[in-house]
């Protein structure tokens, strides 16, 4: 396994990946960031985004709506708010929750409710982007 790295996603509610990849992607707060095998260890706040991965010669998309990266020399682990794998994305319900929050943002009567629909649409906008992928 010195040439892999164990990747795991956490949510609340289950666990949705624990592979072992070649190379892992992930949207940091402060910007982009890939982990290799033997990478020196460091925490990392996550932004809603594309986490991708690597194994072999695929590629492989997770949407990620926030959470917590923890690096080391063999596994990444995060802890996300929420994830989903390409594979698992309703396209309709994510095209329905982006037109809702389009909707929420032109109608918003104070910067509380434009902010709040504005981080909706960002995570519906992330589902969206992955299921493009499969």
């Amino acid at each position: 396994m010195a040439n892999k790295i164990l990747l795991e996603i956490v949510t609340p509610e289950k666990k949705v990946l624990s592979e072992t990849v070649d190379i892992v992607v992930a949207p940091g707060e402060e910007g982009e960031f890939g982990a290799l095998p033997n990478h020196i260890p460091f925490v990392s706040k996550l932004k809603v985004g594309e986490l991708r991965f690597r194994v072999g010669a695929n590629t492989h998309s997770v949407a990620i709506m926030g959470g917590y990266a923890e690096v080391l020399p063999d596994r990444v682990t995060v802890l996300a708010s929420a994830a989903e794998v390409a594979g698992e994305i309703d396209v309709i319900r994510a095209k329905a929750a982006r037109e809702r929050a389009e909707r929420r943002m032109a109608e918003a009567k104070d910067r509380y409710a434009f902010v709040t629909a504005q981080a909706a649409l960002q995570r519906a906008m992330a589902r969206l982007k992955i299921a493009e992928r499969r």
